[in-house]
């Protein structure tokens, strides 16, 4: 069982079966990395990539696989994670349980193997009560 991808853009993962083909798009396992990384604890939420003068751009919640970029590897997937801390929690405890957290969640959707999960730390967010 492989599946192969040449861009990271629009390029599908695809698996060939004895029914018929399986087609993943990236922006496919990027909402579901995005999903997974909202899920966990101390994470405010994805972030555009980049600074807008000097400034996070926090995500809407139906936007969060734009924070996600995924690449195909010969060994697996790289996952390119953007995301916004909570202010005053561990922040490499944090960035280890999302790492965690997206690999699984990764492999148990689509069934293929992930190599690396990067973490962005975009910005830090005082959470309101």
């Amino acid at each position: 069982m492989s599946f192969l991808m040449a861009s990271k853009t629009t390029t599908a993962l695809t698996q060939s079966r004895q029914w018929g083909r399986i087609e993943v798009f990236p922006s496919a396992v990027a909402a579901i990395a995005g999903h997974a990384a909202m899920r966990c604890y101390g994470i405010s939420g994805t972030a555009g990539r980049g600074l807008r003068d000097g400034f996070a751009e926090l995500l809407r919640r139906e936007n969060v696989d734009k924070g996600v970029d995924v690449v195909q590897s010969d060994e697996g997937l790289v996952i390119d994670v953007y995301v916004i801390v909570q202010y005053g929690i561990r922040i490499s405890e944090v960035a280890h349980n999302l790492q965690e957290t997206v690999k699984f969640e990764v492999e148990r959707s689509v069934n293929v193997h992930v190599l690396k999960v990067n973490v962005n730390v975009q910005g830090v967010r005082e959470e309101r009560s």
